[in-house]
């Protein structure tokens, strides 16, 4: 992990992480967690936090360490697994100052030999198909295959590829059972704007679908329609945009979204409305966290349908 990746986290929007750390943030304040606090005395500005009763002050990672009980290290981990925030795997150990790794570039020809004739272990095809009920020519769209690390760990991994088809990252997703989802990129990944390929099969007066992260991208073309994801609700790379709007300038496409039931994932529809003037809100109903959650619910209810 470097310090430009440290430095990225310490960027993050104080208030997401906050809302995903269970605080209620309005009007930037929320009930300090640090003493007992009966009127919100917790206030957030920028990437900093700041509570005016019992003093206490920092960035994202201070406030990860101190609401989980983590240390400096588990704190990076976990606020890169819950924003999709890339970290390399070199560095074994982790020095909130000083710490120097070379960098070297992505090395996308170690990797595309295992997305030509993907493979899904046991536990990968009980997770796309038995749990998320993805359509099986989807996950062969995405060349979605799987491996188990020495110590026997599932994992899935996703393949990022450019517009012109060239392997540019890799996010790999902990597939044990009953466990919080956990993600690792091989340095230098370039996950960005995930399922460019789709791009070139779009024609004037499309629909094209923005979901966050790639689970919902499969469930979002499972049901039929032409999407691409952005990894994370709290960062998006303003040139995957910049393509975006290039493309809904050259051949007249609609944009539409269905945000995360949460303020980060109506806090991305809103700036991704900035940019995408067209872009059509779907409101997910009460209770759904997402699409993947709203896919599924329909997938059921069709089925007990036709089973009837």
């Amino acid at each position: 992990m470097t310090k430009f990746e440290i430095q990225e986290l310490r960027d993050l929007p104080i208030e997401g992480v906050a809302e995903r750390l269970g605080l209620h943030v309005e009007r930037h304040k929320a009930l300090c967690p640090f003493h007992d606090d009966h009127t919100p005395s917790l206030t957030f500005k920028g990437h900093k936090y700041k509570c005016w009763s019992c003093g206490e002050s920092d960035d994202s990672i201070s406030l990860v360490m101190k609401v989980l009980n983590k240390d400096f290290l588990d704190a990076c981990r976990w606020l890169a697994d819950e924003h999709n925030v890339i970290m390399t795997e070199e560095s074994s150990r982790v020095q909130d100052s000083g710490f120097k790794v070379q960098q070297k570039p992505f090395d996308a020809s170690r990797y595309e030999r295992f997305f030509e004739r993907p493979w899904l272990n046991e536990e990968a095809r009980k997770f796309l198909f038995d749990e998320r009920h993805l359509d099986e020519r989807v996950v062969r769209w995405c060349r979605l295959t799987s491996w188990k690390d020495r110590s026997g760990t599932p994992w899935l991994q996703i393949p990022y590829f450019n517009r012109e088809g060239k392997l540019i990252g890799i996010q790999n997703r902990n597939q044990i059972k009953g466990a919080k989802p956990r993600f690792r990129f091989p340095q230098d990944s370039q996950c960005v704007l995930y399922n460019q390929n789709v791009l070139n099969m779009l024609k004037p007066g499309d629909e094209l679908y923005i979901t966050e992260g790639c689970s919902d991208c499969w469930a979002m073309l499972s049901a039929g329609h032409k999407a691409v994801a952005i990894p994370s609700a709290t960062l998006f790379k303003p040139k995957d945009i910049e393509q975006l709007s290039i493309i809904n300038s050259q051949l007249s496409i609609s944009f539409h979204m269905w945000p995360d039931n949460d303020a980060p994932g109506e806090r991305l529809f809103m700036q991704l409305k900035e940019v995408l003037s067209n872009l059509v809100h779907h409101q997910l109903p009460p209770g759904c966290k997402d699409f993947g959650v709203y896919y599924l619910q329909t997938k059921t209810k069709t089925k007990t349908k036709n089973e009837e």
